[in-house]
C-alpha cells in the first residue's frame, strides 16, 4: 500500500466494489422505477376501498318477550337455522281460538247449507203440487161452463112450457065459468101451471148455481195459480238462503283468521335468512322487542371490494376489467377480481348534505366514483375477508 491510498483510507478494490454497488442499486431502482411507470400507465389504483358485504339486519316481525337466544356473535350460522325464540303462549292461545272459530264456521255453513237445500226442496215440491192443481181446476172450470150452458138452454124451454100452462089454465077457468067444461078439468089445469112454475124456478135456480159452480170453479183455478206464484217465491227466497249459506266469506274470514295466526305463531322462531356469520348482537334474553326491531346483524360468506376512485380516474374503467387487490391484513398476498358494476353517481350525491357547486365560495375537489369489485377464488379458511378490511384496488384499464 502506498503512503497515498493510506492517507485517502481506501484501495481500489473497495472503490470498485463501491461502485459497483451503487451501479447495482441504481440498475435495481430503474427496474423497478421502469416496473412501476408500466404499471402505472396501465392501471388505475385507489387506496380508498375496503371489504364490503350485504350485512342483513334480522327483525321481529311481532311483539313479543324474547325466550330464548340460541347463538352468539360471531357465529357461523346456516340459512334456515334457528336464531331467536320469543314466547309463544299467546300465540299458541290465539291459533287454538282461530282453529275453533274456524270449525264454527265450517259446521254452520255445513248445517245451513243443508237447510236451505231442505227449503229449496220442499219449494219445488210446493211448485209440483200446485202445477198440478192447475189443470184440474181449470177441467172443472170447463165442467161448470157446460153445465152453465146446459141450464141455460133448459130455462127458456121451462119458461116455454109455463107461459103455454099459465094460457091453457086462463082458457080452462073461462070454459068452466061459461059451463063449457067441468069443474074437473080446472084442477087438472091448476096442477099442470103449478108444475110449470115449479119447473121454471128449477131451471132458474139450476142456471143461478151452475153459474155459481162456474165462479167456484174460477176461483180455484185462481188459487192453485197464486199457489204456483208463492210457491216460487219461497223458492226464491230458499234459493237466496242457500245461496248466502254456501258464501264463502264467513268461513274465509276465519279461515284467514287461523292463517295469520298460525303465521303469528312461526314468527315466534326467528332464523337465519342467509349463510353467514352473527356480526352483532342488539338484544337480550327477556327483552321485549317490537316489530321491526333489529335484533341481530347478520354477515354473508359472500364478500365483494367497494372502491373509491377519483373521477379524473374514471375514464377507462369498464365492467368486467381485471382489478389486482392488496388486503392490508395480508401483505403480500395478491387477490384477483374483476369490475362488476359502477355506481351512478358519486359519494358526495349521498350525503346527508350534498355539495352546492354553484355557491360563491366553491372550490373544485375531485369527486370520488364507487366502484364494485369481485374477488376471484377467495380463500376463506386461510385469508378470511371481513367486511371493513382496508384495501388497494388496482384496475387494468390497458
Amino acid at each position: 500500500m502506498s503512503s497515498g491510498e493510506a492517507e485517502n483510507g481506501t484501495s481500489p478494490l473497495v472503490r470498485r466494489l463501491g461502485m459497483a454497488a451503487a451501479a447495482v442499486v441504481v440498475v435495481l431502482v430503474l427496474f423497478a422505477g421502469l416496473k412501476w411507470f408500466l404499471y402505472a400507465r396501465t392501471h388505475v389504483t385507489t387506496g380508498d376501498a375496503q371489504i364490503d358485504a350485504n350485512a342483513v339486519d334480522v327483525t321481529s316481525k311481532i311483539n313479543e318477550r324474547v325466550d330464548k337466544i340460541v347463538v352468539d356473535t360471531n357465529q357461523p350460522v346456516r340459512k334456515g337455522e334457528l336464531l331467536i325464540v320469543l314466547d309463544s303462549a299467546t300465540e299458541v292461545a290465539r291459533v287454538a281460538q282461530a282453529r275453533a272459530d274456524y270449525q264454527l264456521a265450517v259446521e254452520n255453513q255445513g248445517a245451513l247449507t243443508e237447510q236451505g237445500t231442505g227449503g229449496v226442496a220442499q219449494a219445488q215440491a210446493n211448485i209440483a203440487g200446485a202445477s198440478a192443481q192447475v189443470p184440474l181446476s181449470q177441467a172443472g172450470v170447463a165442467v161448470a161452463r157446460a153445465q152453465v150452458r146446459v141450464s141455460q138452454a133448459q130455462v127458456p124451454a121451462a119458461r116455454e112450457n109455463l107461459v103455454k100452462a099459465r094460457a091453457d089454465y086462463d082458457r080452462v077457468v073461462s070454459l068452466v065459468s061459461t059451463g063449457d067444461l067441468p069443474g074437473q078439468q080446472l084442477d087438472a089445469a091448476r096442477a099442470a101451471l103449478a108444475q110449470a112454475e115449479s119447473q121454471y124456478r128449477a131451471a132458474v135456480d139450476g142456471l143461478t148455481v151452475s153459474r155459481a159452480d162456474l165462479a167456484a170453479a174460477g176461483q180455484r183455478v185462481a188459487a192453485s195459480q197464486a199457489g204456483i206464484g208463492a210457491a216460487q217465491g219461497s223458492l226464491q227466497l230458499a234459493q237466496g238462503k242457500l245461496t248466502q249459506a254456501q258464501a264463502p266469506s264467513q268461513v274465509a274470514a276465519a279461515r284467514a283468521e287461523l292463517d295469520i295466526a298460525e303465521q303469528n305463531l312461526a314468527y315466534t322462531a326467528i332464523r337465519s335468512p342467509i349463510d353467514g356469520f352473527v356480526g352483532e348482537k342488539s338484544v337480550e334474553i327477556g327483552q321485549t322487542v317490537g316489530a321491526g326491531m333489529t335484533l341481530l346483524t347478520l354477515i354473508p360468506d359472500s364478500v365483494f371490494i367497494t372502491a373509491n376512485f377519483k373521477e379524473t380516474e374514471m375514464g377507462s374503467v369498464r365492467a368486467g376489467e381485471p382489478v389486482d387487490i392488496n388486503v392490508d391484513a395480508y401483505n403480500g398476498v395478491k387477490f384477483r377480481g374483476r369490475v362488476l358494476s359502477i355506481n351512478p353517481a358519486s359519494q358526495n350525491t349521498y350525503a346527508l348534505i350534498p355539495a352546492q357547486n354553484s355557491t360563491g365560495n366553491f372550490v373544485k375537489v375531485a369527486q370520488r366514483i364507487p366502484v364494485k369489485i369481485s374477488i376471484d377464488d377467495p380463500d376463506p379458511s386461510r385469508y378470511p375477508l371481513r367486511p371493513g378490511m382496508s384495501v388497494e384496488a388496482s384496475v387494468k384499464v390497458r
